[in-house]
């Protein structure tokens, strides 16, 4: 089993042949291999991501079928549902790491901005209850001046809220918590750069 700091490393080499285009696991695996971890899987890492389309964690990290137990919800957010995976995955793998991959131009993080700017026209129930997760990580933004450009507002508030995810998952499962006192599994935040293809890791 990797420590923490060697699936970090395995992560940040996949991107990087990522973002030189010299993927190493752009071919399918063959019928017998798919058979064969068909019984059981080994991912190496947790990563808790964004729906948005242009953010496959598998290909952004270049990993194979069976590497990476990935939780995707729009805006990256934490709620019991994925808090309940991130359990899930951890004990059962032994995964070291969880890695909360925002990425920049996020979709949720604009429509909480917006709601937020323009509460006369909320979105559906629905969708405020992803924008309500997201509202704490824009709040205190909408605070400063901020507020006054719009780009500069949404690109901090992608990290603001992956920060608040990651501090969710830290402290709010006594599951994650004993693992983490217990030195067996990492949580760390990172942004994904929709127009380089690079990965940032964030250790808050």
């Amino acid at each position: 089993m990797l420590t923490a700091q060697e699936a970090l490393e395995r992560l940040k080499l996949g991107n990087q042949r990522f973002v030189s285009g010299q993927m190493a696991h752009v071919k399918m695996l063959s019928h017998q291999q798919r058979a064969e971890m068909a019984e059981s899987q080994e991912p190496f890492a947790i990563v808790l991501g964004c729906s948005d389309s242009r953010v496959p964690a598998e290909m952004v990290f270049d990993q194979g079928l069976g590497d990476l137990f990935v939780i995707r919800v729009a805006g990256n957010i934490v709620a019991p549902s994925q808090v309940g995976s991130v359990e899930f995955a951890a004990e059962s793998f032994g995964c070291p790491v969880v890695i909360v991959l925002g990425h920049t131009h996020c979709g949720a993080i604009k429509s909480t901005i917006n709601a937020l700017m323009n509460p006369k026209t909320p979105p559906s129930a629905n969708l405020m209850s992803i924008v309500n997760r997201v509202r704490p990580s824009v709040e205190i933004l909408l605070q400063t001046e901020l507020k006054d450009d719009l780009n500069k507002l949404s690109q901090h508030a992608v990290r603001s809220n992956v920060f608040a995810s990651v501090n969710q998952l830290r402290h709010g499962s006594a599951v994650l918590e004993n693992l983490i006192a217990k030195g067996q599994l990492k949580v760390v935040g990172a942004e994904y750069s929709l127009e380089t293809g690079e990965v940032s890791f964030y250790d808050f």
